[in-house]
C-alpha cells in the first residue's frame, strides 16, 4: 500500500497509541506502555521516511488529496485534505524524526516518576497533531492542529499537576497562546473574505495575481499577513508574547526538548513560510517580521546571559533563536529560515536533553551555581552537550553555523535597514555564544560546588545517553547541505526548497559568494568572542554574583511579567472581580433571579393566609368568585345594554 496515497496513516498512529495507553495504561507495565508510544511513533517515523522516498521517486511533485469533506457551508468547503511538498518533508521528518528520539530518551527519564501512562498518552497526542499541522492542505485544518498542540502544551507543562507552579504555568501558555490564536483566527476570516476560500492551492493561486502593496500600505493582504503573525508571536514565543515559554520549563525535560525547542514553537515559523505567497505580497507586513524576529532574538539572548537556572538558559536561548527564523522569513530569506528550523531541531533538542541528564545526574539540581566539575563524572553527556553548545555559537563545520550564515548575509542584503538588522542579529551571536559557553564552564568545568555525600553523580542509562549521541551527529552534520555552497557549489538544502519558495533562494553570483564568505568570517569571529569572554569570566574559581544594576534587571527579565501583571492581570482580574461577578452576576442576573424567586415567595406567602379554615370565609370566596365568573360570562352581552347609548 503507497504510503503517499494514505497520508492520513502517518498522523493516525500516534493518536492511535496516545488512545490506547491513556485507555488502558493505568493497568498496563511500563514495558507495555513504552511499547505502544514507542511502537507508535516509531513506525510513524518509518512511513514518513516511506512517504518521502516514494515523493522524491516520483518526480518530487507536490501531492495532495482530498481524504473527505469536513465542514461544508455553500461554497464554502473544509475537508480533511493532507499534501506533501519539499518543505512538508522537512517538517515531517524533524517531528517523526527527533519526536522519536525524544520518546526513547523519555522511557529512562520518566522511569521513577508517576503518571507514566499519561505522560506517554500526551506525547503521542502532540504528535498526531504537529503532524496534522505539518501536513494540511487547508489553513482550517492546519488551526486544527496548531490548537491541538496548544492543549498537549498546557497538558504537558502542568503534567505535574499538584506543583503549583506548573499548573500556573500550563495555564500562563494556554492563555498567552488564546491570545495569539485569536489574532490568527481574525487572519483567516479575512483571507476568507478576500479570497472566498481558505485551502492553500486556492488562496495562493489567487493572492499570487494580486498587486503586491506599496511598503507602508495597509491594505488588505498586509492586514491579513499582520493578523495571521499575532498568532505566530504565541506559538513561536516572540515579543510582545513570548513570556509563556520560559516559565513553561516546569514541564519535565523531554517536554522542554520535544514541544518548546524542536516542534511547537516552530509551528508560527512553519505557519509563516507556508504564506510566503502572501507575505511576499505585504512588504510591510515582512518588516514588521523582521523588526519582531530581530528585536526577540537580541532581546531573550541579552536575559539569558545572567540565568542560573540550566533550563532557563536553553528557555531563552530557544526565544532568541525563533527570532532568528523570523528574521530570515522577514526578509524574504524563508528557505533559510526553515533550514535554521531544522538545525536548530536537533541542537536544541541535544542541548535540552543534554540538559535533563545533567539535572538526572545531579538528583534534580538545576542551578549550575550548584555544579561544576562534571565533565569528568558524566562524560558522555558532557561531550554530547559541547557538540550541540559549539553548534548553537555557530562555529564551522556543525550545522547551526551554515543556517546562522544564510540568515546573516540575507539580512545584510535586505533592502530596508538590512545592515542594522544584520548588526543586532551579529551582536545576538555573540551574547549567545557568550551564555553557553558560560553554562558549559559553570557545569563541567571549575571547582565541585555540591555536596558528593548528598548528591551521587552519575551517567545516565543508555535509553537516555543513545539518542544524544544521535542528535550530536545530527548537529553536526545537519547543515552539510550547504557546505558546497562555501567552496563554490550549491546550497542544496535551499536548491531543495526552491520548487516552494522560488529560485532565488536558491543561488548568488561570484559576488555575492565573496560577501558571504567576509561575513562568514565574521560571524565566526563573533563567536570567538563570546567565547573566550567566558572563558576569562568563568574559567577560573567563581562565586555567584550579587544581583544589583544591569545584572538584577536581567535577572529579573527586565520585570515583563511584573509589568503585565500590573497593567493586565491585575487590572483584569479586579473587573472581573468587583464588576462582572459582584455586580452583573451576583448584582444585576442573581439579583433578577433571586427577585423573581422572593416576589413568588411573598405572592404565595400572600394567597397562603387566605386558608383560615372557617367555612363561613371559605362561603364568602365561594359568592364572590362565582360572582366574578358569571360577571365574565355575562360582560359580552351586558356591555352593549349598558353601555350602547353612551357616546
Amino acid at each position: 500500500m503507497p504510503i503517499l496515497e494514505n497520508l492520513w496513516i502517518i498522523p493516525l498512529l500516534p493518536l492511535l497509541g496516545s488512545a490506547i495507553n491513556g485507555l488502558f495504561g493505568a493497568k498496563w507495565s511500563k514495558t507495555i506502555v513504552n511499547s505502544v508510544a514507542l511502537g507508535s511513533t516509531g513506525v510513524s517515523f518509518l512511513c514518513a521516511v516511506e512517504a518521502v522516498r516514494e515523493f522524491l521517486s516520483g518526480g518530487s511533485q507536490p501531492f495532495r488529496k482530498e481524504f473527505f469533506d469536513w465542514i461544508v457551508a455553500g461554497s464554502f468547503r473544509a475537508g480533511f485534505d493532507l499534501q506533501l511538498d519539499q518543505l512538508t518533508v522537512v517538517m515531517v521528518l524533524v517531528v517523526t524524526g527527533v519526536g522519536f528520539l525524544i520518546h526513547i530518551y523519555s522511557t529512562g527519564y520518566m522511569a521513577h516518576e508517576g503518571g507514566y501512562y499519561r505522560f506517554f498518552s500526551y506525547l503521542n497526542l502532540f504528535m498526531f497533531f504537529m503532524l496534522i499541522l505539518v501536513l494540511a492542505a487547508n489553513y482550517v485544518l492546519l488551526f486544527v492542529g496548531w490548537e491541538g498542540v496548544g492543549l498537549c502544551s498546557y497538558l504537558l507543562i502542568g503534567f505535574s499537576f499538584l506543583k503549583k507552579s506548573a499548573a500556573d504555568a500550563g495555564k500562563k501558555a494556554f492563555i498567552v497562546n488564546r491570545i495569539g490564536d485569536f489574532g490568527f483566527m481574525l487572519g483567516m476570516f479575512l483571507l476568507f473574505r478576500s479570497f472566498g476560500s481558505l485551502d492553500f492551492q486556492t488562496v495562493f493561486a489567487k493572492a499570487a495575481t494580486w498587486q503586491p502593496e506599496a511598503m507602508g500600505q495597509f491594505g488588505t493582504m498586509t492586514v491579513a499577513c499582520i493578523l495571521l503573525f499575532v498568532g505566530a508571536t504565541g506559538k513561536s514565543a516572540q515579543l510582545p508574547l513570548y513570556v509563556w515559554l520560559p516559565d513553561a520549563m516546569e514541564g519535565p525535560t523531554p517536554v522542554s526538548a520535544l514541544i518548546h525547542a524542536a516542534t511547537m514553537v516552530t509551528a508560527g515559523v512553519y505557519m509563516v513560510a507556508r504564506s510566503h505567497v502572501l507575505f511576499s505580497h505585504a512588504p510591510t507586513a515582512m518588516y514588521i517580521v523582521a523588526i519582531v524576529g530581530c528585536a526577540t532574538a537580541f532581546f531573550a539572548a541579552t536575559i539569558g546571559l545572567v540565568q542560573s537556572d540550566i533550563k532557563k538558559v536553553l528557555a531563552y536561548s530557544t526565544v532568541s533563536q525563533l527570532g532568528y527564523m523570523f528574521l530570515a522569513c522577514g526578509v524574504g530569506a524563508f528557505g533559510a529560515g526553515i533550514f535554521h528550523l531544522m538545525t536548530h531541531a536537533f541542537f536544541k533538542a541535544l542541548l535540552f536533553l543534554s540538559a535533563g541528564s545533567v539535572i538526572h545526574a545531579m538528583g534534580g539540581e538545576q542551578d549550575m551555581w550548584n555544579m561544576g566539575g562534571l565533565s569528568k563524572k558524566i562524560k558522555v553527556t558532557f561531550v554530547c552537550m559541547l557538540f550541540g553548545t559549539i553548534a548553537i555559537a555557530g562555529f564551522p563545520p556543525f550545522a547551526a553555523f551554515f543556517s546562522k550564515d544564510s540568515i546573516l548575509f540575507a539580512a545584510y542584503n535586505y533592502e530596508n535597514g538590512g545592515k542594522v538588522l544584520y548588526g543586532v542579529g551579529l551582536l545576538a551571536a555573540v551574547l549567545t555564544s557568550f551564555y553557553m559557553f558560560r553554562l558549559i564552564w559553570l557545569t563541567f568545568y571549575g571547582e565541585k560546588r555540591y555536596d558528593e555525600h548528598k548528591v551521587h553523580v552519575h551517567e545516565s542509562p543508555g535509553t537516555m545517553t543513545g539518542p544524544l549521541m544521535i542528535l550530536a551527529f545530527l548537529s553536526l552534520t545537519g547543515g552539510w547541505f550547504a557546505l558546497p555552497a562555501l567552496l563554490g557549489g550549491k546550497d542544496y538544502f535551499a536548491e531543495f526548497l526552491s520548487p516552494v519558495f522560488g529560485a532565488g533562494e536558491a543561488g548568488g553570483g561570484e559576488a555575492a559568494q565573496s560577501l558571504e564568505h567576509i561575513l562568514s568570517v565574521v560571524a565566526v569571529v563573533a563567536a570567538t568572542a563570546g567565547l573566550v569572554v567566558a572563558w576569562r569570566m568563568y574559567s577560573k574559581k567563581v562565586k555567584r554574583p550579587t544581583s544589583e544594576g544591569v545584572h538584577k534587571l536581567l535577572y529579573n527579565k527586565y520585570y515583563v511579567d511584573e509589568l503585565y501583571a500590573a497593567t493586565i492581570v491585575r487590572p483584569l482580574m479586579w473587573l472581573s472581580t468587583n464588576v462582572l461577578w459582584k455586580v452583573v452576576d451576583a448584582g444585576m442576573i442573581d439579583g433578577a433571579v433571586n427577585g423573581v424567586a422572593d416576589g413568588a415567595a411573598a405572592v404565595g406567602d400572600t394567597v397562603r393566609h387566605t386558608q383560615s379554615g372557617n367555612t363561613r370565609s371559605y362561603a364568602v370566596w365561594v359568592v364572590v368568585g362565582a360572582i366574578v365568573v358569571l360577571g365574565i360570562v355575562f360582560w359580552p352581552i351586558l356591555h352593549p345594554a349598558l353601555f350602547g347609548g353612551i357616546r
